[in-house]
C-alpha cells in the first residue's frame, strides 16, 4: 500500500482552497466531475459505499474528544483519518482559519473530502427485480428535501432514486449533507422527464404519482409489483406528462387546514405504505 501524501495549508487564500470553494457552484461540479462531502457521518457512509476520496482535508483542532453525546458515540474522526491513510489517499492538514474558509456547515467537525461526482446513467440503474421499488422526484427545487428523500429511500431500501428535470444535482453539498451521505449508498440518476418516462415504460415500471387532484388514497393501490413512487416540485407538484403516464394517481389524506405536506414527508408516507404491503403479502 502506497503511504498517503500529506501536506499542510495554513493560508485561507491558498489556490487549492479556492478550488474547493468553487465546487459550491453546480457548473463547476459538472465541469470537473467532482464535489465535496463534509462531516464524519457522511464520509464514513461514503467509504462504506466504496467511495475513494481524491483528497481528504482535515483540521484536527476541530476533532471531537472520544466519548458519548446522548445515545451516540462521538470522537471517531481520528479513526476515519487512519482508515483513509491506509488507502494512500492524499491528506491535507488545514489550520482552523483555512478549514473554516472551506467548510459549508455549522459545527464543522474537521473532515472534508474531495470526491468524484455521484450518479449514473438511467440505463445503468438496477431494474431487473420483479418487485423493483423506485422513487422519482420531478423538479424538486430544495436540496434539503432531495437529501431527506434519500435518507428515507435508504431506510426502506429502494432500488433506485431518479431526479427528473432536477433543479439541483446529486453532488450539491447540501444534498449530500441532508442525505447524511446516503446519496453515495444508493443508485441515483438524473434525466429529463421524457427520458425518465421512456425508461419507466421500457422497464415495465408502474408510476404511482402523488397529487391532490384525485379521490384515490395512497393506501388503495397495489405496491407489491414493479413500481416507482413519484413526487413533484414543492411549488407545482408533478406536471401533466407525469400525470398522464401514471398507472395510479394517489393522494395522502389531509385532516387539517393545510392542503399539502413537505415533499419529502409525502415521499416517506407513500414509500412506507409500499413497505407495509410488501411485508404482509
Amino acid at each position: 500500500m502506497t503511504p498517503s501524501r500529506e501536506l499542510t495549508i495554513t493560508s485561507p487564500a491558498n489556490p487549492r482552497l479556492k478550488a474547493l470553494l468553487a465546487l459550491r457552484r453546480r457548473r463547476t461540479r459538472e465541469e470537473t466531475g467532482q464535489t465535496v462531502v463534509e462531516g464524519y457521518e457522511e464520509l464514513a457512509l461514503a467509504l462504506e459505499a466504496d467511495v475513494r476520496p481524491r483528497t481528504l482535508f482535515v483540521c484536527e483542532e476541530l476533532f471531537s474528544p472520544a466519548g458519548r453525546a446522548g445515545s451516540q458515540d462521538i470522537g471517531h474522526q481520528s479513526d476515519l483519518l487512519a482508515r483513509v491513510r491506509e488507502t494512500g489517499v492524499e491528506v491535507v492538514h488545514l489550520s482552523r482559519g483555512a478549514y473554516e474558509k472551506v467548510a459549508y456547515r455549522e459545527g464543522a467537525d474537521g473532515l472534508l473530502a474531495l470526491v468524484d461526482q455521484v450518479g449514473m446513467p438511467l440505463s445503468s440503474l438496477p431494474v431487473d427485480r420483479p418487485d423493483f421499488l423506485g422513487l422519482l422526484a420531478q423538479g424538486v427545487e430544495k436540496p434539503g428535501n432531495l437529501g431527506a428523500m434519500l435518507r428515507t429511500a435508504d431506510a426502506v431500501r429502494v432500488d433506485a432514486v431518479v431526479a427528473a428535470d432536477p433543479v439541483t444535482d446529486w453532488g450539491n453539498p447540501n444534498v449530500v449533507r441532508a442525505s447524511k451521505g446516503t446519496v453515495f449508498a444508493l443508485p441515483v440518476a438524473s434525466a429529463t422527464t421524457d427520458a425518465v418516462l421512456a425508461w419507466a415504460g421500457a422497464n415495465d415500471v408502474d408510476l404511482v404519482v402523488t397529487t391532490p387532484e384525485t379521490d384515490r388514497l395512497h393506501t388503495e393501490v397495489d405496491y407489491t409489483r414493479r413500481v416507482a413512487v413519484v413526487v413533484g416540485s414543492e411549488k407545482h407538484g408533478v406536471d401533466e406528462r407525469m400525470l398522464e403516464a401514471a398507472a395510479h394517481r394517489v393522494r395522502i389524506p389531509m385532516r387539517g387546514k393545510a392542503n399539502s405536506l413537505n415533499v419529502s414527508v409525502s415521499a416517506a408516507i407513500v414509500l412506507y405504505e409500499a413497505v407495509r404491503q410488501r411485508a404482509t403479502r
